[in-house]
């Protein structure tokens, strides 16, 4: 088993224990470049809440700095909390994709808790 399929099986053990809870999804996805994390209703039909470093809010915050870093991961977990509860929400699951917690993955969960998630 490759590293992908590793990070995959992870995901779908998670995803179904949480699928299981009937909770709000905090999802994330990371690439070498960019980090992307998106709230979804507890049916997953309806993403109630989204950021990355592709928005304009996030990229004005780095000042024109690296996208694929931990001060990146931060100010996308600001993001998303703040959007997230304007949009209502303030209980969720944390998915983290299959990703190992550590690094960019962290400093999301910690930046979107301190904007007023809870999970």
């Amino acid at each position: 088993m490759d590293k992908k399929a590793s990070r995959r099986r992870r995901a779908v053990k998670a995803r179904a224990s949480i699928k299981r809870l009937g909770a709000n999804r905090l999802t994330i996805h990371r690439t070498p470049s960019h980090i992307y994390a998106q709230v979804f209703s507890a049916d997953g039909a309806t993403v109630m809440a989204s950021a990355s470093t592709l928005d304009p809010e996030v990229r004005k915050a780095l000042a024109g700095a690296h996208t694929g870093n931990s001060s990146a991961a931060v100010a996308v977990g600001k993001a998303i909390g703040e959007r997230a509860t304007a949009a209502g929400v303030t209980k969720v699951a944390f998915d983290r994709s299959g990703f190992k917690y550590h690094g960019r993955v962290k400093a999301l969960a910690d930046a979107a808790r301190e904007a007023g998630l809870q999970f």
